[in-house]
């Protein structure tokens, strides 16, 4: 173990939550491999692939349980945690996209907000600045979750076609949390920019 400030900063970030979190990134290439080679059939790799990405996601709520009650939140966390949140959530959408089952609209609207508010983060990182997810983005990233399990679950098969309905207003939902979410980010970049220049 390195002796000084540096490596015991270094040394901090392998906890446990982090852990969890870089098994949440390390899972997303087998979800995504499942759901496209199920190529909507709808067979055991797409309940496999449904059960894999409500596994990971649900871990989110576990390793940020972990890190406050334990005291082990640390800068690499709150970017890893978002990161494999919107790896997550926005790969899953592009496989929907790529199925048919989505329209590509909604999926490019989502994404291109996911990855310009990932961006930002890894900008404001280099300027020293850590930008934790905000309430409104915790809020998203559950929205989204519930919206794309149930496009994933192919309940149709079980309850009846009305279930699609229900899945298209949990969508509109996700959609409409997305845009609001990353509205304040955009006011928030604002924000830092003007205290920015002005100290």
């Amino acid at each position: 173990m390195i002796s000084s400030a540096d490596g015991h900063a270094r040394s901090a970030n392998w906890n446990l939550p982090n852990a969890i979190t870089v098994v949440r990134i390390l899972l997303a290439p087998a979800f995504f491999w499942m759901l496209l080679a199920d190529d909507g059939r709808d067979g055991w790799l797409r309940w496999g692939a449904a059960a894999l990405f409500i596994i990971a996601i649900a871990t989110d709520g576990i390793d940020g349980h972990i890190a406050r009650s334990r005291g082990l939140v640390t800068d690499l966390g709150k970017i890893l945690d978002p990161i494999a949140d919107k790896l997550l959530t926005s790969g899953a959408l592009v496989c929907l996209s790529i199925l048919g089952e989505l329209w590509w609209w909604v999926t490019i609207v989502i994404v291109v907000r996911e990855v310009g508010i990932t961006a930002w983060r890894l900008v404001e990182l280099g300027r020293g600045n850590v930008v934790p997810a905000s309430s409104g983005g915790k809020l998203k990233t559950v929205v989204q979750s519930v919206a794309i399990s149930f496009f994933l679950v192919p309940l149709d098969r079980l309850v009846g076609d009305w279930i699609v309905w229900a899945n298209w207003l949990l969508m509109a939902a996700a959609l409409a949390v997305t845009v609001w979410s990353g509205l304040l980010y955009v006011r928030d970049a604002i924000r830092l920019a003007g205290a920015s220049r002005a100290s």
